[in-house]
C-alpha cells in the first residue's frame, strides 16, 4: 500500500492512503481530499498526483512551502520510497508499498536528515555529548526538531555572558558579545537582535545584531510587531511559526523576514519598565525553539536587565560627578569675580560677606574704583538661584563696572545698565540693586536703589535710618527706559551703612520663623557694638537664629563705615 505516514507533529501514526485515485489535494480546508487541521497549513497547500505508478507533489503557492528531504518544492517533486515530506510542523514519511519497507517500520532509510542523525549516533559511542541535534517524537508537540547545543557548550556560553555583564559598566560594548554567546547556546538561530530605545522618547532600534550567515547581514531588520508585543505585555514570546501566528496579526514584516520560529524576551528594569528585548529567530522550519529555550533566554534577558540598571546607575553617578566638578569650577569662577579685598580708603572701613544657597548663586557685590578718587559699592540680587542666576549676574556685573566708570551720574548710569539688561531678552528675569557712590573728599554719598530693600544707616548717636526708600525705583529689567532717582547725604563720622539681600532678612529656623528686618535693626542699633564689629555680629546673630536649618537663599552683606 502506498501512503504518507505522519511521524512528527499532528496526529502521529496517521496514514493517508494513496492507492485509490489519481490525484489528491491536501490542505487545511475541509473540502480537501486530505485534510490537515493545522493553522499554519494553507487552505489548499499541495496536490499529489499519481502518474505511471509514481507520486508527484506540486505546491499550490502555500505561504510556508513544502519540503522533500529538506529541499523546498519549487515546481513539483517526486516522492520515492522512504522520502520525508515536511509541511509546516508535520513530517511525513512516504512508502510506496515495496517489500523492503512498510509504513509500520522504523522510519526512512533514505539520505535524509533523520537518517544522518541515526548514522551519527551509531558511529559515535559518546553520542550524548557529540550530537548537535536530537529528534523528539515522544510528545507529539508542535516542534519538529529540537536543535540544542551540548550542555557543556551552553554552560560555557552562560558563564561568558555572566562574566561579560559583571565585568563592565559599559553595557553597549557587551551587548554584541551577548549575541555571540547566544549563538553558541542556540545553534539553530539564524539572526539575533537586542532592541532598545537610545532615549526614552526615541524610536526602537537594534543596538546590537548578529547573523549566522554573511548573506543575511545585508537585510538585518527586526519586526516591530513582535518587539511591541514583548515590551508592552512584558512577556517572553515563543512562536513555533511566527509567519502564521495570530498574535502578530499576520504582520507583513514577519512574512518578509521569513521568520519561522522565534523566541523573544523583554528586559525589565528594577522599576518595572521595559528597557528593550532580546530576540533570536530562525527561518528553518525544522529548527523550532522550545519552551526550555524560552526560559533560558528569559533568564539571560533578566541578567542583561540587571546590567543595564547597573550601567544606568553608574552613568548617572558619573554624570553627577562631572556636574559636581563643573559646579565646583563655576563656584571658583564666580568667587573670582567678587572682590578679593576691601578698598583702602582713608577714613573708611568695610565689611562684606557672600554665601550662595547652592554652589553658585545670583547675589553679588562689588567695589568699583571711579574717577576723582571716588568709589562705588554695588550689591545686586537676581530673581532666582543657581546656575541661570549666576550666569546672568556675571554678565550684569561687567555692564555695571563699565557704565559706572564712564557715566559720572550714578542714576543715569543705572538707567543705561537697565536699558542694556532689558535688551538681552531674559524673559521674566529681573534684578534688584543698590549702587552707593562715595566721594571721600566731601564724604558725599549718592545712593541709587533699583527695587531693593533700603540700606540701614546707624549714626554716631545710635539712631537708625532706612535711607533711599522714597527714591527707590523699579528693579532692573522691568521697564527698559525707566528713569532712576538718586538719594544724597553726607556721611558723618561714626555713620555706618548696611546693605543686604533678603537671604539675611528672610533667614529661616527649624520652626519656619523668619529672622526679619526688625530683628536686624534691633541688633544694628545696639550701641555696645562698635562699627568695626557690627558686620561680624550681624552675621553671627543670623547664623545663631537659623541653627542647623539649611540655607534657602543666597546671602550677601556689604557694610560701609566712616571712622
Amino acid at each position: 500500500m502506498a501512503g504518507l505516514k505522519i511521524v512528527q507533529g499532528g496526529e502521529i501514526g496517521r496514514v493517508y492512503d494513496l492507492d485509490e485515485g489519481e490525484h489528491w489535494v491536501m490542505g487545511r480546508s475541509p473540502e480537501c481530499d486530505l485534510v490537515l487541521d493545522v493553522a499554519a497549513v494553507s487552505r489548499r497547500h499541495i496536490i499529489l498526483t499519481k502518474e505511471n505508478g509514481h507520486i508527484f507533489v506540486k505546491d499550490l503557492g502555500s505561504r510556508n512551502g513544502t519540503y522533500i528531504n529538506n529541499v523546498r518544492v519549487e515546481d513539483r517533486g517526486e516522492l520515492k520510497n522512504g522520502d520525508q515530506m515536511l509541511i509546516c510542523d508535520i513530517l511525513f514519511v512516504f512508502e510506496d508499498g515495496s517489500p523492503s519497507k512498510s509504513l509500520g517500520g522504523a522510519g526512512p532509510t533514505n539520505s535524509s536528515l533523520l537518517q544522518t542523525l541515526a548514522e551519527e549516533s551509531e558511529e559515535d559511542p559518546n553520542a550524548t555529548s557529540e550530537i548537535m541535534a536530537t529528534l523528539d517524537v515522544s510528545k507529539g508537540s508542535a516542534s519538529v526538531w529540537n536543535l540544542s547545543a551540548r550542555p557543556e557548550t551552553q554552560l560555557q556560553a552562560l558563564v561568558e555572558i555572566s562574566n561579560n555583564l559583571g565585568s563592565t559598566l559599559t553595557v553597549k560594548e557587551i551587548l554584541p558579545k551577548i549575541l555571540d554567546s547566544l549563538f553558541k547556546i542556540f545553534v539553530q538561530a539564524d539572526r539575533g537582535f537586542i532592541v532598545m530605545r537610545p532615549q526614552p522618547t526615541a524610536p526602537l532600534v537594534a543596538v546590537a545584531s548578529k547573523a549566522r550567515k554573511t548573506s543575511d547581514e545585508e537585510n538585518m531588520r527586526f519586526s516591530r510587531t513582535i518587539v511591541r508585543q514583548a515590551m508592552e505585555g512584558k512577556r517572553a514570546i515563543l512562536s513555533a511559526d511566527a509567519s502564521s501566528d495570530e498574535r502578530f496579526g499576520m504582520a507583513e514584516s514577519i512574512a518578509d523576514f521569513q521568520i519561522r520560529s522565534l523566541i523573544c524576551a523583554p528586559m525589565i528594569s528594577s522599576a518595572g519598565e521595559s528597557l528593550g528585548v532580546v530576540q533570536i529567530d530562525t527561518n528553518n522550519q525544522r529548527s523550532r525553539f522550545t519552551d526550555q529555550d524560552l526560559q533560558l533566554l528569559a533568564g539571560i534577558a533578566n541578567q542583561a536587565s540587571i546590567a543595564l540598571d547597573n550601567a544606568r546607575l553608574h552613568q548617572e553617578a558619573m554624570s553627577q560627578m562631572a556636574l559636581q566638578r563643573d559646579m565646583e569650577a563655576a563656584k571658583l569662577m564666580q568667587r573670582a569675580l567678587l572682590p578679593h579685598h576691601s578698598p583702602e580708603v582713608t577714613g573708611y572701613h568695610f565689611f562684606a560677606y557672600y554665601e550662595s544657597a547652592f554652589q553658585v548663586g545670583g547675589d553679588y557685590y562689588d567695589y568699583v574704583s571711579l574717577p576723582d578718587n571716588r568709589f562705588a559699592v554695588v550689591l545686586g540680587d537676581v530673581a532666582g538661584k543657581g546656575v541661570p542666576a549666576a550666569i546672568l549676574m556675571a554678565k550684569l556685573s561687567s555692564d555695571v563696572r563699565l557704565w559706572l566708570a564712564i557715566e559720572p551720574d550714578p542714576a543715569k548710569a543705572l538707567g543705561k545698565i537697565n536699558s542694556i539688561f532689558s535688551g538681552y531678552g531674559w524673559d521674566d528675569r529681573f534684578v534688584t540693586m543698590v549702587v552707593a557712590v562715595v566721594d571721600p573728599a566731601t564724604n558725599k554719598l549718592i545712593l541709587v536703589n533699583a527695587g531693593h530693600m533700603p540700606p540701614i544707616l546707624r549714626n554716631a548717636k545710635g539712631e537708625i535710618l532706612e535711607i533711599g526708600g522714597e527714591e527707590a525705583g523699579l528693579p532692573v529689567g522691568v521697564i527698559d527706559d525707566f528713569e532712576f532717582e538718586a538719594y544724597e547725604r553726607v556721611l558723618e563720622p561714626g555713620d555706618f551703612v548696611t546693605i543686604y539681600t533678603d537671604g539675611f532678612s528672610e533667614a529661616m529656623n527649624s520652626e519656619r520663623d523668619l529672622y526679619g528686618v526688625e530683628r536686624m535693626i534691633e541688633l544694628i542699633s545696639d550701641k555696645t557694638i562698635i562699627n568695626t564689629d557690627l558686620g561680624n555680629r550681624l552675621l553671627d546673630d543670623v547664623r545663631g537664629f537659623a541653627g542647623d536649618y539649611p540655607q534657602s537663599d543666597d546671602m550677601c552683606l556689604v557694610c560701609i563705615g566712616r571712622d
